[in-house]
């Protein structure tokens, strides 16, 4: 897969999984790009490790589910990294 395809297989990823996860997450379209490339990768590499398939094609179903899955972990991660420094004490 090119760079600018997995760009852009991050970037719809990343959007998917804020779809998909409840509650308001942070961040414009740049932080959702780069959530979902670093969603991408990790997926991926899971995938490979556990199920023996990766992200090779652009169109492949493996690949969307991976990405969108690895992009729903990062998105998780990233929600209890940025939630615990936005509470205000009381």
């Amino acid at each position: 897969m090119g760079f600018l395809a997995f760009l852009l297989l991050g970037l719809i990823a990343g959007a998917i999984a804020k779809l998909i996860l409840p509650g308001k997450q942070g961040g414009g379209w740049f932080v959702t790009l780069l959530l979902g490339v670093v969603g991408a990768i990790i997926g991926g590499w899971i995938g490979s490790a556990i199920f023996g398939v990766g992200i090779n094609e652009f169109w492949s179903l493996s690949s969307w589910l991976l990405a969108i899955g690895g992009a729903i972990i990062v998105l998780l991660i990233y929600g209890l990294i940025v939630g615990r420094g936005s509470r205000t004490r009381g």
